[in-house]
């Protein structure tokens, strides 16, 4: 059976620097009836797991640190039996929720095969220094966690954030995708390379 992606909606809460926002995540279910890849398990394992079934779930991709992304992730990884993969730039934010390392560092150009498709890393630093988006060639996709969005670049308004960064990151890692590439981002809807490319100079100008 081919590979698919599924979506399911999670609610709870981000907080740094001071702050607490109510937030809904977008975790990414990435497989076919056998096995499955979980991009961000945000918020809570129970419906996760819930979602994932009695599928084998081969790893647990994590895009970024940020608490909203991680806190249920270690919960989840036990539930699923399945290693966490984050990159290490990311550490320092790891560390102000879980005390154990996850299981795996990933590193640029890392791939993650799932039911005949590969996932692969790329380093697209600039929400947070560790900020990884996953490019699936095979399904037209690419999960971009906080570093793209429908509409523009994620937030670089708050601590380990970088504009100017993740304008980088995202021209050279993500507009050079195919124009058809569909974006599964970590909030709200997707979009597609070739709706967002347009509006780099924009983005740019705005300045945030």
């Amino acid at each position: 059976m081919a590979a698919r992606i599924e979506r399911l909606v999670t609610s709870g809460t981000f907080s740094l620097d001071g702050g607490t926002w109510e937030v809904d995540n977008n975790v990414w279910i990435v497989g076919d009836d056998d096995e499955v890849i979980v991009v961000d398990p945000a918020h809570s394992a129970a419906e996760v797991s819930e979602a994932v079934g009695g599928r084998r779930t081969v790893a647990i991709l994590l895009t970024h640190g940020h608490d909203d992304h991680i806190r249920a992730a270690r919960e989840t990884a036990e539930r699923l039996g399945a290693p966490l993969h984050l990159h290490a730039a990311d550490a320092m934010l790891w560390e102000t929720v879980h005390e154990a390392a996850p299981d795996a560092e990933i590193a640029e150009g890392d791939a993650f095969s799932v039911a005949g498709v590969e996932l692969t890393a790329l380093h697209t630093p600039g929400h947070s220094p560790g900020s990884t988006s996953f490019s699936a060639p095979g399904l037209g996709a690419v999960f971009t966690g906080d570093t793209l969005f429908q509409g523009g670049p994620g937030a670089t308004g708050r601590s380990f954030s970088d504009f100017p960064l993740i304008i980088e990151s995202i021209r050279g890692k993500l507009l050079t995708l195919p124009a058809e590439t569909v974006v599964y981002t970590g909030h709200g809807d997707t979009t597609t390379i070739g709706d967002e490319a347009p509006h780099l100079e924009e983005w740019i100008a705005r300045g945030h």
